[in-house]
């Protein structure tokens, strides 16, 4: 079976989520939910990865750590570290002739 290492989208991510889990995140206003060190997941900025609240403002949607079981957390942060980094290509060291 091929992986996919395709970025993950917001949906995707999403569709992790229990449905009670999923209404807390489309209901919860960022700012106002977030303490400083929570740990949370722009959905409009993937690419950053896990992040701390108080690093960085988020700009849209959250999904906090806080806001999901821990096994969802789990699963959803591994999903995402799997899938936003493609591999490198490493071009091949020239060999010296003896």
């Amino acid at each position: 079976m091929k992986r996919d290492l395709s970025p993950i989208t917001r949906d995707q991510i999403l569709s992790i989520l229990s449905d009670d889990e999923a209404a807390r995140v489309k209901t919860s206003e960022p700012a106002a939910q977030l303490a400083p060190g929570d740990e949370f997941i722009d959905l409009s900025q993937l690419e950053l990865g896990v992040l701390r609240a108080g690093e960085l403002r988020p700009k849209q949607d959250v999904l906090s750590r806080k806001a999901v079981n821990e096994h969802t957390w789990l699963k959803v942060v591994t999903n995402l570290n799997a899938r936003q980094f493609k591999p490198q290509t490493v071009p091949p060291v020239p060999r010296k002739r003896s």
